[in-house]
């Protein structure tokens, strides 16, 4: 899904314009960026939260010459998904992913009962 038809999905089930819903959707993702460039994490109770991470600058290796080079310092952003969807991700696909009943293993004749046998 991208951003147009995520727009389309709120405006279906929110009553709202598609102007309107894709106007709500920019204004809530920038929102969401402009704290993450505070440093400030965003909590969405129920979905999930974004936090701001540093990495600091090291040394790496060119993948062609192998020679070392230096990796800048950068900053990203992680998310921790909220325990009600982790629930909802993880209850369908431990239905479907049920470890299946294996049957018994025939036990193996012990050795010196059948080497006695051959005698």
């Amino acid at each position: 899904m991208n951003k147009t038809e995520l727009a389309g999905a709120i405006s279906s089930k929110s009553g709202l314009t598609r102007k309107q819903a894709s106007e709500a959707l920019e204004a809530t993702l920038g929102a969401i960026m402009t704290e993450i460039k505070k440093g400030e994490k965003v909590m969405i109770p129920g979905f999930g939260t974004y936090h701001p991470v540093s990495r600091p600058a090291r040394m790496g290796r060119n993948p062609r010459t192998g020679e070392p080079q230096k990796i800048a310092a950068s900053k990203s952003v992680r998310f921790a998904v909220g325990s009600s969807f982790k629930e909802l991700l993880n209850s369908k696909s431990a239905a479907k992913k049920a470890p299946a009943k294996k049957a018994p293993a025939k036990k193996a004749p012990a050795k010196k009962a059948a080497a006695k046998k051959k005698k």
